[in-house]
């Protein structure tokens, strides 16, 4: 990231910071996008805590799914789970065939409102990103360091452990670094179940006509996605570097 980027995402940061501990202070800017004497700053509920409630339910999320895309994927690279991979990767495309709104629908009747739903969505959605690029990874290793590495004596899981997920894990933390970015953004769906998440400003501000609260709402997450996007990207790119595989990055 060259020098100027990097001093616009710490400003946007600093801003972002600023707006959750202390909303009133930006609102001039958006009181002119209030009509009719409506508030200008979301007064429903606090913005920050939202934002931590949105961050905590992808952290999780995310985290769930990489541990089990990741199991996955180890697996069917397994010769004793080769023949799982089509199984694999049908539920892993599970999250995607449906959209989060249907598996919403679909999750409410068993169970219930709230962040339940909005987990299992998100959970689902995030799987086909870290798998396909544990399995890629995985898949891709220089031929050399692994024979050199069976040379050397070591088991399979000592060749796992040592050897093949240290030299994928630039490509697995790019599936990981989609995998969360597309929850970040997709969590705002679950206000429409009753989950805590910066969508209840978006919702509250289209059932109002309030155009300053759908602004904050999505300003809040789009400032949140781009943040985290290059935070993953360069834990990606020094990682990369340290292990002198820059060019296996996906």
């Amino acid at each position: 990231m060259t020098r100027p980027a990097l001093v616009l995402r710490l400003v946007a940061f600093a801003l972002l910071v600023a707006f959750l501990l202390h909303p009133p202070l930006f609102e001039p800017l958006l009181a002119p996008l209030a009509e009719n004497g409506a508030p200008a700053i979301y007064n429903q509920g606090s913005l920050l805590g939202l934002t931590i409630a949105h961050l905590e339910l992808v952290l999780a999320t995310t985290v769930l799914s990489a541990l089990v895309a990741i199991a996955l994927a180890i697996l069917v690279t397994r010769p004793f789970g080769a023949d799982f991979l089509p199984l694999s990767r049908s539920l892993v495309n599970i999250g995607q065939t449906f959209p989060p709104v249907a598996v919403l629908a679909l999750a409410v009747p068993a169970v219930g409102f709230g962040a339940k739903p909005t987990f299992i969505a998100l959970f689902l959605y995030g799987l086909l990103p870290i798998f396909e690029n544990t399995l890629t990874g995985l898949t891709t290793l220089p031929p050399a360091v692994t024979e050199a590495a069976r040379g050397m004596g070591l088991t399979g899981t000592q060749r796992l452990l040592r050897v093949e997920l240290p030299l994928a894990m630039p490509v697995i933390l790019a599936g990981i670094r989609l995998s969360a970015v597309i929850g970040l953004s997709t969590a705002t769906i679950g206000s429409t179940v009753a989950a805590r998440t910066l969508g209840e400003v978006i919702i509250a501000g289209l059932l109002s006509n309030n155009l300053a609260f759908i602004v904050q709402g999505g300003l809040i997450v789009a400032t949140l996605a781009v943040l985290l996007y290059d935070a993953l990207a360069a834990l990606e790119r020094g990682l990369a570097k340290r292990m002198g595989l820059a060019g296996r990055r996906g």
